[in-house]
């Protein structure tokens, strides 16, 4: 089992929330400042940014089935990374987009659920 950070189209009432079906939603939680939430219309994408703003999700604990799936639909390693971050559920991953952001708009309380 891994658990994840989700902050977009995964969290609870979004687009591809059916993803996480089988999964244990173990809360809702927020990242501290350092990171940058852009908007690309359908979806969202965060990058690491040391004067960037705190990031709103929710933490699962998913199988290895629904990582995989999770992969996919994040085209890791392509168009997301993901990298090990502290929550208050332990260490989960997080997907954090490695393409250029140039020109799109920020949604700077980093909460996707309230743009």
């Amino acid at each position: 089992m891994e658990k994840v950070f989700v902050y977009g189209t995964l969290r609870a009432g979004q687009s591809n929330h059916r993803l996480l079906r089988q999964a244990l939603l173990l809360g809702r939680c927020q990242l501290p400042c350092g990171y940058l939430l852009y908007d690309f219309g359908g979806y969202p994408g965060a990058v690491r940014q040391p004067a960037g703003s705190a990031l709103v999700g929710e933490v699962y604990e998913v199988d290895s089935v629904t990582f995989a799936a999770l992969d996919v639909l994040e085209e890791y390693p392509a168009v997301y990374t993901r990298e090990q971050i502290e929550t208050d559920f332990g260490l989960a991953w997080i997907y954090l987009y490695v393409r250029s952001v140039a020109g799109l708009p920020v949604i700077a309380h980093g909460d996707w659920c309230q743009r």
